[in-house]
């Protein structure tokens, strides 16, 4: 790959679900959560669970994969809380969520890595797709910490940490 675009966006990218950079990956704050723990949330109802916060990451991701192949749209949503909702329970169910959510991140990744030079240049409109790959980046990184503060809070994050 030699054009620089698609080097930081794929940089970036995998800091999101594999490689800690500054903070530690989505891969690293799912690791070892049980289904229980998936849907746990603080008292006062005031955050979102861990599985509502992995199905919101996977619609976006879903819908980005789906605009960036020219595929069909998921249907629209009434509103962004639309995305938190978890329709199915239990272990089983929670290992396929997160496997959907590696998967498209994965699948994402190969787009991401065909950019080319002109990802930034858009004729169409809306943004870019190498800016709304950057707007997805930095979503994930924003909801890796509220997974990170509800594992703190419901006491199952590891206290030794290297990014601690």
């Amino acid at each position: 790959m030699h054009n620089k675009i698609s080097e930081v966006l794929l940089q970036n990218w995998d800091y999101c679900m594999d490689v800690e950079d500054w903070s530690p990956p989505l891969s690293d704050a799912l690791a070892g959560v049980d289904h229980l723990q998936a849907s746990w949330k603080p008292q006062g109802g005031a955050a979102n669970s861990i599985w509502e916060t992995v199905n919101h990451l996977t619609y976006y991701k879903e819908r980005l994969l789906k605009k960036l192949k020219g595929l069909p749209q998921l249907p629209d949503v009434e509103s962004n809380d639309d995305t938190f909702t978890v329709k199915v329970t239990g272990e089983a169910e929670w290992e396929k969520a997160v496997l959907a959510l590696k998967t498209v991140h994965a699948s994402l990744r190969e787009v991401i890595e065909a950019l080319e030079e002109g990802a930034y240049d858009w004729g169409g409109s809306g943004h870019a797709p190498g800016e709304e790959v950057m707007s997805l980046i930095l979503h994930d990184a924003y909801h890796t910490g509220q997974i990170v503060l509800v594992r703190k809070l419901q006491g199952s994050w590891p206290s030794r940490r290297s990014f601690d």
